[in-house]
């Protein structure tokens, strides 16, 4: 049995093994997930405008001021993270030393 073949093989046992249908297998239960999420940051955005704030700041005041701020630093992580992957990236035979 050459290579090939038992790749073949092994490919055909995930198949059985991951037959099953799960609830986030179908596009359209991850398109309701992604519409609810949509709805429930819009309406805690939306909420901002019916409750009173102490603020401390002058900003604290305004308008979606939290949900803007979260959004905001939320992307500058991502951002800092993909920056700092570059820095401590090590190429792929790293551990793969003569010791």
């Amino acid at each position: 049995m050459n290579a090939k073949d038992e790749e073949q093989k092994m490919d055909d046992g995930f198949k059985e093994i991951d037959s099953k249908k799960y609830w986030l297998d179908d596009k359209r239960n991850i398109k309701r997930i992604i519409y609810t999420l949509y709805a429930v940051c819009l309406g805690l955005f939306l909420a901002d405008l019916f409750y009173h704030k102490h603020v401390v700041f002058s900003f604290d005041s305004w308008f979606g001021f939290y949900a803007i701020y979260g959004f905001v630093m939320c992307v500058g992580l991502v951002l800092g993270a993909k920056l700092l992957r570059i820095v401590l990236m090590r190429r792929e035979d790293y551990y793969d030393g003569d010791s």
